[in-house]
């Protein structure tokens, strides 16, 4: 019978060292993971800080516009697809444009493109610092009063026309 005690006690101090360790262990790996997400939303706020472009429009035709995006900040700016492009026309109030892939194409209603780039020289096809994008937006309807570009981390400039 002592035997048995004996057995059961070290099945039970096992079984409170495993939890124990499964204790320790989630507590560790929640700790790593809080500190891992606040350092990414740091190094995140630290790119949109250094992010900074500036838009110009010329005057639209009966329905497309050209805008020319300017790079004025510190980073590169590549992710497209990500990128918001909006405008208002008073009437029917916000339109949003989706990005179409085709380059120095005319892009379907509803739809922007890149056009082309100027200064075009460090990266291919990424909009530098100092270089400046020329996008082509199809507009449906009213001719818009004013136009919002917005990149892929939250910078975003207007411009009236």
């Amino acid at each position: 019978m002592a035997v048995a005690e004996i057995i059961g006690a070290a099945i039970g101090v096992l079984l409170l060292v495993v939890v124990a360790y499964l204790l320790v262990g989630g507590t560790l790996t929640a700790a790593e993971t809080m500190a891992n997400a606040q350092k990414d939303l740091t190094m995140q706020n630290e790119v949109r800080l250094r992010t900074s472009i500036n838009i110009t429009a010329n005057q639209p035709s009966t329905d497309n516009v050209i805008i020319n995006v300017t790079n004025n900040g510190n980073e590169i700016i590549s992710d497209y697809s990500h990128m918001d492009v909006y405008s208002y026309n008073g009437t029917q109030g916000f339109q949003y444009y989706t990005y179409d892939h085709c380059t120095s194409c005319t892009p379907g209603t509803g739809y922007w493109a890149i056009q082309s780039f100027e200064n075009d020289l460090l990266h291919p096809k990424e909009l530098d610092p100092g270089e400046r994008m020329n996008i082509i937006i199809t507009f449906p309807g009213v001719n818009p009063i004013r136009f919002q570009v917005t990149t892929s981390n939250g910078v975003s400039a207007q411009t009236a026309i």
